[in-house]
């Protein structure tokens, strides 16, 4: 340990190892102390009061932390080595899909033909990445079996919004009014959010005994004021629609249209193709199938992807590749007109295309195929202590369930996620889909090994002979990470979103 002298008369104790209570940079503070130091100029001394109008200067002095380089590099590394990420262990969060990023795909994203460019700079001097960007367009169509798309939404839930405009354009056009959308009860839970966003109202489609969406119930909901069905294949309990045919010509037949929501894409990526199930709009998380950093404020992308029908409405402008074989940008006088700054998270965009190409389509098929091997190895090793919710073959994720031990021992869902946690796993998706009871739903991914999935389960049943033996150990737990179990419940309803107010 080393101690500094902290403002106050404090000492500021500094951890040299990672368990310890890390302090801030304030009790780090020494007074004099600095992380930069300018070099003497010769010129003459002269007060900022001198330089700076009166009306610029803050009457109050505003205390800083006076730290060296040094301890303010230690300080940050330390915290950097308290989180978890995908480059550290295997993060089996279902529905979420946190796959590992290749750093190949990063490499390529730095390469200062692509990030040097401006996004204003006009199109002759950027055909470059107007081509990337036009090229990755005709993938994600073929892949989809779709008919045109956009680059433009910064993620998923942006793209569901986007979908839904369409669909409105769509039906406005053709002079209708349609005011609901079904959503299957197990579904993501921006969909309802998005919704509403969109103007529509839902209706909530229950799901039958087998997990899947109960077709009769649907069937019956259907009518002229329907715009369409928000739905994704796998559905979010891992398991595939087996009547969307029917489901798709019941809907079509209504004159509504069929929405993919593509969190699940990477179950089916280049086995199976949205567009010849019957779908109109898929939205694609490029984090979740193609392996690019999540979520929109890190940033992220959710490209939609459209039928013939549809295409008059993307958003523009989009990249178009001229009969010179040149590139340019083209806006449509029918689009629903921009959802996005710019042209998306362009360079998130660049990363999708390189894992694409370097899996080429035979890759692609490979990248589902493992990932539905390895949730169902998962499946089968585990139902001894966390039975399956549906004893049947999954797809990409299994959601598996902790009534049973609930029901024993007094241990949840949540007591089990949170004794992962001591055993070096990233937690799984607790308590959804919603349908299930005490949920607990693992999403492997095609990236991890047989060894990693080995591990995972021998630290499930550990965390299973805990709550056996020792139940109130898990609901403690975790007791050996930086910042022990939060009441999650309690800070949702009494935020206090500054430091000043704890």
């Amino acid at each position: 340990m080393t101690t500094y002298a902290a403002p106050g008369g404090r000492a500021a104790s500094i951890p040299l190892l990672g368990r310890e209570v890390e302090p801030t940079l304030f009790e780090m503070s020494v007074p004099g102390r600095r992380a930069f130091q300018l070099r003497t100029t010769g010129l003459p001394e002269t007060s900022i009061a001198d330089l700076i109008p009166d009306l610029h200067l803050n009457p109050s002095v505003v205390e800083i932390a006076e730290v060296s380089e040094r301890d303010l590099v230690a300080h940050f590394t330390r915290l950097s080595h308290r989180q978890f990420s995908v480059d550290l262990g295997m993060y089996p969060l279902g529905s979420c899909t946190m796959k590992y990023n290749p750093k190949f795909c990063d490499a390529v994203a730095a390469m200062t033909g692509l990030n040097g460019v401006h996004p204003a700079a006009p199109a002759s001097l950027t055909q470059g990445w107007i081509e990337l960007l036009w090229t990755l367009e005709q993938r994600l169509v073929a892949i989809t079996g779709m008919a045109g798309a956009t680059l433009q939404p910064a993620a998923g839930a942006a793209g569901e919004l986007t979908g839904l405009l369409l669909i409105r354009a769509y039906h406005e056009a053709r002079g209708e009014k349609r005011t609901r959308i079904l959503i299957p009860d197990s579904a993501h839970g921006t969909n309802p959010a998005s919704v509403t966003l969109g103007g529509y109202e839902v209706t909530t489609i229950p799901s039958n005994e087998r997990g899947l969406v109960d077709s009769d119930v649907l069937k019956a909901s259907l009518g002229p004021d329907v715009a369409g069905i928000m739905l994704t294949n796998p559905n979010t309990a891992g398991l595939f629609e087996e009547e969307i045919q029917d489901i798709a010509k019941a809907v079509h037949e209504s004159g509504g249209l069929l929405y993919y929501d593509g969190a699940n894409l990477n179950a089916i990526v280049g086995v199976m193709r949205p567009g010849d199930m019957g779908f109109d709009v898929v939205h694609m998380n490029l984090h979740k199938t193609f392996a690019t950093p999540h979520g929109g404020g890190g940033p992220g992308a959710g490209p939609v992807a459209v039928s013939e029908r549809l295409v008059p409405y993307l958003p523009g402008p989009r990249p178009v590749k001229n009969d010179d074989g040149s590139f340019d940008w083209a806006s449509q006088t029918t689009s629903i007109g921009r959802v996005h700054g710019w042209n998306g998270n362009a360079l998130v965009l660049a990363r999708a295309l390189a894992y694409i190409t370097v899996h080429g389509s035979d890759g692609l098929r490979r990248v589902a195929q493992h990932a539905v091997l390895n949730a169902n190895w998962l499946r089968v090793r585990l139902a001894a202590v966390l039975p399956a919710a549906y004893d049947r073959v999954c797809m990409h994720e299994c959601t598996l369930s902790a009534a049973t031990m609930k029901a024993k021992y007094g241990v949840r869902g949540l007591d089990v996620a949170k004794g992962l946690l001591e055993e070096g796993f990233h937690s799984p998706t607790v308590y959804f889909p919603l349908i299930v009871e005490e949920a607990l739903m693992f999403e492997p991914t095609e990236t991890e090994s047989l060894q990693t999935l080995e591990a995972l389960a021998l630290a499930v049943e550990r965390v299973a002979k805990r709550a056996e033996s020792d139940p109130e150990s898990l609901h403690a737990a975790p007791r050996t990470t930086p910042v022990s179990r939060v009441d999650e419940a309690r800070a949702a309803r009494t935020l206090k979103a500054t430091a000043d107010a704890v």
